[in-house]
């Protein structure tokens, strides 16, 4: 991993990774207990959509222009048969996106070996205005949940899922807010998730000190939750800006008490009633 090395924590449990994860993923030297993906969602076609009250680009970045749709289905595939090359064979992966993406994801899933468990619906608390009052407002994201092999059982800490939820079996509907302003406090990614959706996909799939594996890690949120909850990370990105951004949220991370507070707010977020 040397070779895109951007930056490592002194105990190696967070590694940033510079580079197309196509070419970085082949050097990665250790097995993969999860991997979360938040991929492209090609969703920057000149369009405007409503943030904090005011019009603007839905545009993110060139990262983020489709092409077309075959070179679309062919990175798919490409990314997700790097990632599982390097999966332990009882590991998960988790897939998020919207109705742009969801329906190649879900064909091409299958076609590598993998077993999707759940299709999570994240239902988002507060979603920005439908400004053209054209269709319904748009307030769900998808993330498809697979394993490597059909017959090769997975970790789900079922017990745990249970408890967050009243003692109640946890559904596939999560009622979560999107970002909130003191997540952004090092900076933002354009299409940043919440915390607290990734410390229960990080709580529901993996054990302590699990090597969790983010292809496109933007901000690194995948990154931050995995190491307050006690796991190693890998993440990769192209952009030197959001690369700096992750680091910086690493080193936020150690200041004396955040830890505890970011513990906090996922658990009452989450409804926890332990703390283990």
């Amino acid at each position: 991993m040397e070779s895109h090395s951007f930056f490592e924590s002194d105990n190696l449990d967070f590694n940033l990774l510079k580079g197309d994860c196509l070419t970085v993923i082949p050097r990665i030297d250790k097995e993969i207990n999860m991997v979360f993906a938040d991929p492209p969602y090609f969703l920057s076609n000149d369009g405007l959509t409503v943030k904090n009250g005011r019009i603007q680009s839905v545009n993110k970045g060139q990262w983020d222009k489709l092409i077309s749709d075959d070179d679309a289905n062919a990175f798919t595939y490409e990314w997700l048969a790097a990632v599982r090359e390097k999966m332990a064979d009882n590991a998960t992966i988790w897939v998020s996106g919207t109705h742009h993406n969801i329906f190649t994801l879900g064909r091409i899933l299958p076609q590598l070996g993998f077993k999707i468990l759940n299709v999570v619906t994240w239902e988002k608390t507060n979603p920005p205005p439908n400004f053209s009052c054209r269709f319904f407002t748009h307030s769900t994201e998808f993330v498809i949940w697979a394993r490597k092999h059909p017959k090769v059982p997975h970790h789900f800490d079922y017990d745990l899922m249970k408890r967050l939820n009243a003692d109640k079996q946890m559904k596939d509907v999560w009622r979560l807010p999107a970002v909130a302003k003191w997540e952004k406090s090092c900076g933002k990614h354009p299409t940043q998730k919440p915390l607290a959706l990734l410390a229960q996909i990080i709580l529901a799939s993996t054990k302590k000190d699990a090597v969790i594996l983010d292809p496109f890690c933007g901000s690194a949120t995948t990154g931050i939750a995995s190491n307050v909850l006690g796991r190693q990370f890998i993440g990769i990105d192209k952009e030197l800006e959001y690369l700096q951004l992750s680091q910086a949220r690493y080193e936020e991370l150690q200041v004396e008490g955040k830890k505890d507070f970011f513990k906090q707010h996922f658990y009452r977020l989450l409804n926890k009633t332990t703390d283990e």
